[in-house]
Formats: structure tokens, sequence, C-alpha cells
């Protein structure tokens, strides 16, 4: 069986509750893909893949679908600590090439840190595939909010979700997703 995506969705959740499988189920209820079976795969965003709205995406899938998703996910049970999950995407301009998805988890940072981490990453694993050199300071135009890998224009974007660890020292936790269709 071959298959290559044609779209994918970014998604996003939380989820709170005194055990930590059930707020991973939480947050990807939240995400609204809890009622698919979830198959981790590594981070090729495909060629002539197109990014769709969630609305757009979610009726194509079935309850009980075997769906292929790159998840970022985080824990905690720590009160009050700060934890985030990003998916970060670098697409290249021409749409025969393939590009890169990123998931980036980590404690202590904000939405906007994690969010450019993940799309960073995503750029700079594109980049070594290319075998390019990628000085991210000389090579990202914040104007434009493009990078540019070996003469290639890259579009970026991330979808990213942060939360405090609940009070009661519930488990909290935190899923972003690229879901592939």
């Amino acid at each position: 069986m071959r298959f290559v995506p044609r779209k994918l969705f970014l998604t996003r959740g939380v989820g709170v509750h005194p055990a930590k499988l059930t707020s991973f189920e939480m947050a990807l209820r939240n995400a609204d893909i809890a009622h698919l079976n979830i198959v981790r795969v590594s981070s090729i965003f495909p060629p002539g893949c197109r990014i769709v709205p969630k609305e757009e995406g979610l009726p194509a899938l079935e309850p009980g679908e075997v769906t292929f998703c790159v998840v970022a996910e985080m824990s905690t049970n720590e009160p009050g600590r700060r934890i985030a999950a990003s998916i970060g995407v670098a697409i290249p301009s021409d749409p025969s090439k393939y590009g890169y998805l990123s998931e980036h988890h980590a404690y202590g940072q904000t939405e906007k840190e994690a969010g450019d981490f993940a799309e960073d990453l995503a750029a700079g694993m594109l980049a070594t595939v290319l075998g390019v050199p990628f000085d991210l300071d000389r090579d990202y135009n914040e104007r434009r909010e493009q990078y540019r890998v070996g003469g290639l224009i890259v579009d970026s974007t991330s979808m990213t979700i942060t939360a405090t660890g609940d009070e009661q020292g519930r488990w909290t936790t935190v899923v972003a997703a690229a879901v592939l269709i």
C-alpha cells in the first residue's frame, strides 16, 4: 500500500486529569482527534500536499480510522509549571519538493518562543537534507516571515499550545498535531 497525503491540518489541545493517560486523552478530545486511531509518523511534509483548515480536514476522517499524525506532547503534574507543545512546518515554494514538520515540546517557553523554535527546527532540518548551509540569523526574512534555504524560498508556520500545570497537582497535558489526510 502506498499512501502519500495530499492534505493535512494542524490542531492543538489541552487536558487536565488526575491520571496522566486520561489527561492525554482529554487533550486529544480538546484537539478534536480523540476519535481517531493515531499512528505517529516522522516529519516529512509531502510534495504537493497542502494545509487545510481543521474544519475541512475533520469531515474527511471517520471515527476509528487509522490516521497518521506528527504529534508533539508535553505533560506535567507540577503546579504552576509552564509546558508547551508545537508543530513547526517548513514548505519549499516549489510544490514538487518535500518539506519538513518538526515536533517540539518544552518546559517554560511561551507560545511564541515554542512556535518560533519549532519553525526554526523545521527549516533547519530541510536545509540539512538539501545539503545547504543554513544560518538562522542570515536566512530568515522577518518582514516576509520566510526562510531562504540554499536559494529556495521556504514558507513556515506552526501550531503551538501552552498551559500551566494544574494548581491541584493533577496532570496537565498539551498536544499539537499535524494530521495527514
